[in-house]
């Protein structure tokens, strides 16, 4: 049975990877839930992260309070430094198992979790702890990429070999790199009946597709899929260092455009 110590992050925590996570924020992650929210409410953002959009959703649900939950202590402080920043007072930071949450039966208005179920080896058994903390009548949103939909402009064969690489490390972690397809699907299978879909394209031009692309250069070499993908024989360093140079070529490029489609799920139990 899998639990937070037996998943492995495909991604890692390199920094390379918490500051390309440190750039999100919730008017663009959460675009699909903010409508629904309102002062008052209690939040859970299971998989924070950096929190750098559990403290926007905190701003916006203040003063209701927000708990944001990551199996990955190191990563807290970050998001505790940020929300001290940013002077946001109502949200708390705090290590945990999103298969077994340290919260009572219906202890929350909201569980969101965006880009965290596609790293999960079962991602139905943590939906179906976080429905079990919701309130009746609470709200899920959850959110993640589909890996397969990843488009650059220009093209460049490093960018094929960096696709299939991350599916095969990813796929070695149980984990499920095209979640945004399966995600409504999961979601039915954790116990909700109603599921709202809410697609969207995600587009980066300029300089915010060369910061994505200078991103990756580094995480192919420094990150957990460079360092998985070498464990287990998917790749030589040889090749990592190739793809790196793609993406850093691409990165400099006169017109970088890069796209993908996210999926998001809203679901009242």
């Amino acid at each position: 049975m899998s639990d937070a110590s037996t998943d492995r992050y495909t991604h890692g925590h390199h920094e390379s990877v918490v500051q390309s996570h440190a750039r999100r924020r919730a008017e663009v992650e959460a675009w699909f839930l903010l409508p629904r929210l309102g002062p008052g409410m209690s939040l859970l953002d299971a998989g924070c992260g950096p929190g750098t959009v559990t403290t926007g959703l905190a701003r916006t649900v203040s003063p209701g309070n927000v708990v944001g939950l990551d199996a990955a202590p190191g990563v807290l402080e970050h998001a505790r430094g940020h929300a001290q920043e940013e002077r946001v007072d109502n949200v708390t930071f705090i290590a945990g198992d999103v298969y077994a949450l340290d919260f009572p039966e219906g202890a929350f208005d909201v569980v969101y979790a965006n880009q965290l179920l596609q790293h999960l080896a079962d991602p139905v058994r943590a939906i179906s702890e976080m429905r079990r903390v919701l309130k009746p009548g609470g709200l899920l949103a959850v959110r993640d990429a589909d890996y397969a939909t990843m488009s650059p402009h220009p093209k460049f064969p490093e960018f094929l070999d960096w696709n299939e690489l991350y599916h095969r490390v990813a796929y070695r972690n149980h984990a499920e790199p095209d979640a945004g397809r399966t995600l409504p699907a999961w979601v039915r299978a954790a116990g909700f009946l109603e599921v709202e879909i809410h697609p969207n394209v995600v587009a980066m031009d300029g300089e915010e597709a060369r910061i994505w692309g200078r991103s990756w250069s580094q995480r192919i070499l420094y990150s957990g899929i460079a360092e998985q993908a070498l464990e287990h024989g998917l790749a030589e360093q040889s090749d990592l260092e190739r793809i790196s140079r793609g993406w850093a070529t691409w990165a400099e490029s006169d017109q970088p455009f890069f796209m993908f489609t996210q999926i998001a799920v809203l679901a009242t139990r």
